[in-house]
């Protein structure tokens, strides 16, 4: 039986929402960024884009990790170093600088997320799975709702150096709290697999290699490099796979067998290519011609916090009782109508409508996000938990770093067409940021082909496989 089971959840919620507020609050400040460093939008996006990378590195090692050092030590430890690198991304006084710091904070904020999530899956039972999912995903999706106001007003007032050591108390909290609700977790049996060294290097290979061949495809003349950037991605790709079949891999790729994972899977991709990829361009679209200031429109994204706050933990509860398929295709409706909305904002449009869309997006994220994670974990068996989580943040984060690199450069080639149609340049940013979100609409909506494939009451099915296994 857990002991104080709501402080536990306070504990890895902390955690959760302080790596997690990191994919937003950096968002709406780098337009000031880009500004101080004078760099293209393209080379700014290296922000995000580095740390989604590094992190997408760090998250194989995962499983490993837990089973030398066990879930508390490798909570604490990606903690720490998460906080340290906070510090150090607010002391940067250049781009390369600040892109290390970066690195450095990723190769801790990589576990954190789903460490947490997988000590929430073995410790609460799975009849109240989902709601616990429900709460702790407050701390996961609130961190980027509240991030770009936060980030906002820490910009306005203290510049954008600020918006990193926000980070710092909270790690400080979730240091302590973790020595003192989540020590059970040192009684944990460990042991002390062998690293496969060829697997990592294939997965690491994977990764650049499709970071290589995304950033490619804006320039010309580089075709070459683009087709020898996606014949060496699937290449160590398939190698990887390969290497995955010996024993002791860095995940456990038979989590794949099972239906419901994969179609969960698959609509983590996607959600994460589109809203990743679109919502990168909100601070340009409200602070460009739209003329809002950089607290204005951290204010403005308020409400889609809220609104997260008060349907995240109805849809964990819904999904508790089974509702997941329904939900979770009302959930894509939802965020592809304020995908649209967003694309529909222009000069003049009333404070109104750019609040309805962000209420939209809340309440679609809210819906998609929880039933989903829950489809994903009941999935697997106990012994699968940590590779599930794993391979959730994971297809997360590549997802997410994939599209904001495609949308770049998508935005790049949709500005170039407006400008050849002798429109002055910030009209032709406007228009073709209006047209980006019209691409994440129509992306997040192929989402709809694995999601009506989600089960439906699938309690029932989760209590009997329950029994089965014991």
């Amino acid at each position: 039986m857990l002991k104080h089971p709501t402080l536990v959840l306070i504990t890895l919620m902390l955690g959760t929402s302080m790596a997690a507020i990191d994919s937003s609050i950096v968002n709406v400040s780098l337009p000031v960024m880009r500004h101080q460093f004078n760099v293209n939008v393209d080379e700014i996006e290296w922000v995000i884009t580095a740390y989604m990378i590094a992190f997408t590195l760090f998250i194989p090692l995962i499983s490993y990790m837990k089973n030398r050092i066990g879930y508390f030590y490798l909570y604490l430890f990606s903690v720490a170093v998460f906080t340290a690198g906070s510090l150090l991304c607010s002391l940067s006084h250049s781009l390369v600088m600040l892109v290390i710091a970066r690195v450095i904070q990723a190769s801790g904020g990589g576990a954190i997320t789903p460490t947490s999530l997988a000590v929430l899956s073995e410790s609460f039972p799975p009849e109240k799975r989902g709601s616990a999912i429900g709460w702790w995903g407050l701390g996961n999706v609130m961190g980027p709702a509240l991030g770009p106001t936060l980030g906002g007003i820490l910009t306005h007032y203290f510049g954008w150096e600020s918006v990193f050591y926000v980070n710092i108390p909270i790690g400080i909290a979730t240091i302590l709290l973790t020595y003192r609700y989540l020590s059970f977790l040192r009684d944990k049996p460990r042991s002390k697999p062998a690293f496969d060294i060829r697997g990592f290097t294939c997965f690491a290979l994977f990764i650049v290699a499709v970071q290589y061949t995304v950033s490619t495809i804006s320039k010309k003349n580089e075709i070459p490099q683009t087709t020898a950037g996606c014949i060496a991605a699937v290449l160590f790709l398939y190698l990887y796979i390969r290497s995955a079949k010996r024993p002791q891999p860095l995940l456990d790729l038979t989590v794949f067998r099972s239906g419901d994972f994969v179609h969960s899977a698959i609509i983590v991709v996607i959600r994460s290519v589109a809203l990743f990829g679109g919502m990168f361009f909100l601070p340009f679209l409200l602070q460009g011609l739209l003329g809002y200031t950089t607290i204005q429109s951290g204010l403005l994204m308020l409400p889609n916090a809220l609104m997260m706050l008060v349907a995240r933990p109805f849809a964990g509860k819904k999904a508790d009782q089974g509702l997941i398929r329904n939900i979770s295709v009302l959930g894509i409706l939802l965020v592809s109508l304020s995908m649209y909305l967003f694309a529909r904002l222009d000069v003049g449009t009333t404070i109104l409508m750019i609040i309805l869309p962000m209420l939209v997006r809340g309440l679609g994220i809210s819906f998609l996000v929880a039933p989903v994670s829950t489809a994903l974990l009941n999935s697997v068996s106990q012994q699968q938990t940590t590779t599930a989580t794993s391979m959730n943040s994971l297809l997360q984060q590549l997802g997410g770093s994939i599209g904001i690199a495609v949308f770049g450069v998508l935005h790049q080639f949709i500005y170039a067409h407006y400008l050849d149609k002798k429109y002055q340049a910030p009209l032709a940013e406007h228009f073709a940021l209006q047209d980006g979100f019209v691409v994440s609409a129509v992306v997040i909506m192929l989402a709809l082909i694995p999601a009506v494939r989600l089960p439906e009451q699938h309690i029932a099915r989760v209590k009997e496989n329950s029994s089965v296994r014991t």
